[in-house]
C-alpha cells in the first residue's frame, strides 16, 4: 500500500481501521472526508502462509488456476522464503523448517522454484518441473518471518529509528504516539519492554506511516495500523533488550601451563586462576559485576570495562571458590542503566594431593599387574614341563618292557639280575 499525493484537495472516503479490523466492510466504514492523499494498492493472490500465528507465519501454499497448493520443502530454498516474505510485506525470513504449521492438506505444487531473492513475487521466479508429484507427511514448507518492523541507525537492533513495512520500509511520525505503541513495536521486535521513546526532526518532509493508537491497543500488529502520511517528525525508540550477552571465560596456569575452557571447568587447589568477562563492542564505558554463588554463600565483584572487558584474578584456589559464576555488564546511556547477563560457568576445585596419587600409584599398580602375570606365566610353564616328564619316562618303559617281552628269556634273566 502507498500514498498518492495529487495536486488539490477532492472529495474523500476515510476508512475507520477499528470499524475495519471489527469485521465490517469497508463500505460500511467510510465517512466522507477531502484530502489530496489517496490510497494505491497492491494485492497478492498468489501466496500465502496457513495455520501461523500472524499473516507472516505459516504453511505455505501457492495459488494456480484458481486453487491453492502446498510446496515440498525439498523444492523450496532460502532465496524463494525470501522473496514470499517481501511479497508478504514482511521482515527477513527467520525460520524455513517443514511440519511446523500442520500435515499438507492441499494438492502439491509440482515445480521447483529459482528465485534469485530481488523478485517481487514468487511466480515471478525461474521454475522447472519437479519429480515429486506428492510430499512426506511433514515435508511441506513451513516458513516464519519476521514482523515487518524495525529499527535502524542505532548501536543495537533494539534501539534506533522506527520504520514500518507495509509495501515499503517507511519511518513513523511521533503524532499520537506513547509508550504503548512504542511496547508493541519491542514486542513485535523480540526487544523485551519500551524503556523511552522520543523524536527526530529531519531537515524535510517525507512519507511516513501514521500509527492508530486504538487500533495498536487493539492487539494488532503495527503495520496492520499504519496509514501513510507526510512529515519530517519521527520516532526513535529504546527497547530493554538492548545490548548483546557478554561472554564468560576462565583460565588457570599451573607450572606453566595455560588451560582455557567455557563451562566445567576445573582447577587445582594452591592454583591461579582468572575470570574474564567481555562484550562486543556496541558503547563506551560501563562495568562488569562478577557474581559468585555457591550452596552458602554469594559475592559480588565490580571492575570498570576497559576495552569492552574486565579480567578477575582469584590467587591460590581453595574448595571456598567452588560454585558457579556470571558476568553482569552495566552501561549508562539513552539517559537509563541497561544490563545484561552471561551464561552461567560452573568451577570445581580439585585437591593437588589426588593428582600426585594418580602419578605415583597408577605405575605402581601397572608394574605389579606386569610382575603378577609374568609370575602366573612362569608357574603355568613349570607346572607343564612337570607333568610332561613322568608321562614320558612311563611312556619310554612302557616301550621298553614291549621291547623286553618280545625277545623273551633276557629280559627275564636281566630282571633278576637285577632284582639280586
Amino acid at each position: 500500500t502507498g500514498s498518492r499525493n495529487e495536486a488539490s484537495d477532492r472529495s474523500v472516503w476515510r476508512i475507520s481501521s477499528d470499524c475495519v479490523h471489527s469485521g465490517s466492510r469497508l463500505s460500511d466504514c467510510a465517512s466522507s472526508s477531502s484530502s489530496s492523499f489517496i490510497v494505491e494498492l497492491t494485492c497478492s493472490d498468489s501466496v500465502r502462509l496457513v495455520n501461523g500465528t500472524s499473516p507472516c507465519s505459516g504453511r505455505l501454499e501457492v495459488k494456480s488456476e484458481q486453487s491453492w497448493s502446498s510446496v515440498c520443502e525439498a523444492d523450496f530454498d532460502q532465496q524463494d522464503a525470501e522473496v514470499v516474505c517481501g511479497e508478504l510485506s514482511c521482515g527477513a525470513p527467520s525460520v524455513l523448517q517443514g511440519a511446523l504449521y500442520g500435515e499438507v492438506e492441499a494438492p502439491m505444487w509440482t515445480k521447483e522454484f529459482q528465485c534469485g531473492g530481488h523478485e517481487s513475487a514468487l511466480l515471478d521466479c525461474g521454475r522447472s518441473d519437479s519429480a515429486r508429484s506428492t510430499c512426506s507427511p511433514g515435508k511441506a514448507v513451513g516458513l516464519t518471518c519476521s514482523e515487518p518492523v524495525r529499527l535502524v541507525g542505532g548501536a543495537s537492533r533494539c534501539a534506533g529509528i522506527l520504520e514500518v513495512k507495509q509495501g515499503e520500509w517507511r519511518p513513523v511520525i511521533d503524532f499520537y504516539w506513547t509508550l504503548k505503541e512504542a511496547a508493541a513495536a519491542c514486542r513485535d521486535l523480540s526487544c523485551g519492554s519500551a524503556v523511552s521513546t522520543g523524536r527526530r526532526n529531519e531537515a524535510s518532509d517525507r512519507y511516513v506511516w501514521l500509527i492508530n493508537p486504538y487500533c495498536v491497543q487493539s492487539g494488532s500488529r503495527l503495520s496492520d495500523c499504519a496509514s501513510s502520511s507526510y512529515s519530517s517528525s519521527i520516532v526513535e525508540l529504546t527497547c530493554s533488550d538492548l545490548l548483546v550477552q557478554p561472554i564468560i571465560s576462565v583460565s588457570s596456569t599451573m607450572d606453566g601451563v595455560s588451560e582455557a575452557q567455557q563451562q566445567g571447568f576445573q582447577v587445582r587447589q594452591g592454583s591461579n586462576f582468572t575470570i574474564s568477562c567481555s562484550v562486543q563492542p556496541q558503547y563506551p564505558g560501563g562495568s562488569f559485576q562478577l557474581t559468585f554463588t555457591s550452596s552458602n554463600t554469594t559475592h559480588n565483584y565490580t571492575q570498570p570495562a576497559v576495552n569492552h572487558s574486565a579480567d578477575f584474578l582469584f590467587p591460590a584456589a581453595d574448595p571456598a571458590h567452588q560454585g558457579n559464576y556470571s558476568c553482569v555488564y552495566g552501561v549508562y546511556v539513552f539517559a537509563h542503566n541497561f544490563f545484561s547477563e552471561s551464561r552461567l560457568l560452573s568451577l570445581t576445585v580439585t585437591d593437588p594431593t589426588v593428582h600426585i596419587i594418580r602419578l605415583v600409584v597408577l605405575p605402581v599398580t601397572l608394574l605389579l599387574v606386569v610382575a603378577v602375570v609374568v609370575f602366573i606365566l612362569k608357574v603355568l610353564k613349570a607346572s607343564r614341563g612337570q607333568r610332561s616328564g613322568p608321562q614320558e619316562n612311563i611312556e619310554l618303559d612302557s616301550y621298553n618292557l614291549g621291547v623286553s617281552r618280545a625277545e623273551g628269556e633276557p629280559a627275564e634273566e636281566e630282571g633278576a639280575q637285577g632284582a639280586e
